[in-house]
């Protein structure tokens, strides 16, 4: 018995929330009494495979095949299927990103295991295997009690922290038979925005609502974020008038973050862009309107114009950094 953990990398260079996802998967690992072991998919460099080591990795599992290059998700979840049987793998652990959303139920019902996605805290097994995860939209929390032999564990950004457990490891070369029916969709090019941070990642973000009242006035969220080391992000209403680009909306129907520091300027605080920020640590909220129902919600709030609070905030942060 053993846990697999899957680790994303993108352009050969691995992701935060997978070093994330190997840090949590060597607690289970050491939880339950036994190895780690990672798989990587596509280009990755032998140093950077070594790294994973760090975290807690004995075994690094490497997948090469030139098709595989670039993400094929029924591919990829085969690839990772095979992977925990030949390793006898009992318990698989991935990231809930993106395209961990997509992999882990696909995981699951090829091993016909038991699924918990959206885990913000490892398993108690104290009496049995039980996970906690959000739900409703990351309104609320559930325990999840796994009874299958096999389990599959996608974990939120940021709920568990990169932490180091160094460890020998050792590279293992891993060519499973690929289907061509696991091929039949296949992404010919992905474009990715290089200079910024990744909103999925990213420990801080800056967000700005239809207060900000044109993409014109977009400058200063953008250097709040310089400042802060933070990815730049919307609401829903933003990205619909195209004031920013749809990779940029946080909410229900875009992208679900759970930053430790959430900067919310002038957004009103609809459930539906609740839904999508709620799991971040810290909440901060800067709108005019004293009823906005973000305030609610918000560990700290300003009420004030966000044309006058947020230059002051700008001001006070260079000085600080002076």
């Amino acid at each position: 018995m053993s846990v697999l953990v899957y680790v994303e990398h993108a352009d050969g260079k691995f992701k935060k929330s997978g070093f994330e996802a190997v840090a949590y998967a060597k607690a289970v690992a050491d939880q339950v009494g036994t190895t780690l072991t990672a798989i990587s998919i596509g280009s990755v460099a032998q140093d950077e495979l070594s790294a994973l080591g760090r975290y807690g990795a004995a075994k690094v599992l490497s997948v090469g095949a030139e098709q595989l290059k670039t993400f094929v998700n029924q591919a990829y979840a085969s690839v990772i299927a095979a992977a925990a049987e030949k390793e006898g793998a009992d318990i698989v652990v991935l990231s809930n990103s993106f395209s961990g959303k997509g992999l882990a139920p696909r995981i699951a019902v090829k091993l016909q295991a038991g699924l918990a996605d959206g885990a913000v805290d490892l398993p108690d097994t104290s009496g049995g295997f039980r996970v906690k995860k959000t739900a409703f939209s990351g309104k609320a929390f559930a325990i999840t009690e796994l009874t299958s032999e096999k389990k599959v564990i996608a974990l939120n950004p940021n709920a568990f922290g990169v932490k180091e457990q160094p460890t020998d490891v050792q590279i293992e070369s891993f060519q499973p038979e690929i289907s061509g029916n696991d091929l039949k969709t296949v992404i010919k090019d992905i474009v990715r925005a290089t200079d910024k941070v990744s909103l999925p990642d990213a420990e801080r973000v800056v967000s700005g609502g239809r207060g900000l009242k044109g993409p014109e006035n977009w400058g200063m969220i953008e250097e709040l974020a310089d400042l802060l080391g933070a990815a730049t992000a919307c609401s829903k209403p933003v990205s619909d008038a195209d004031w920013r680009p749809h990779a940029e909306h946080v909410g229900q129907t875009g992208i679900a973050i759970s930053p430790n520091l959430y900067i919310a300027i002038g957004i009103s605080g609809a459930i539906q862009h609740l839904a999508g920020v709620s799991s971040s640590k810290v909440i901060v909220v800067i709108n005019k309107d004293p009823e906005a129902p973000f305030f609610k919600v918000a560990d700290y709030g300003i009420v004030g114009d966000a044309f006058e609070v947020v230059p002051k905030l700008i001001e006070a942060l260079k000085a600080h950094k002076a």
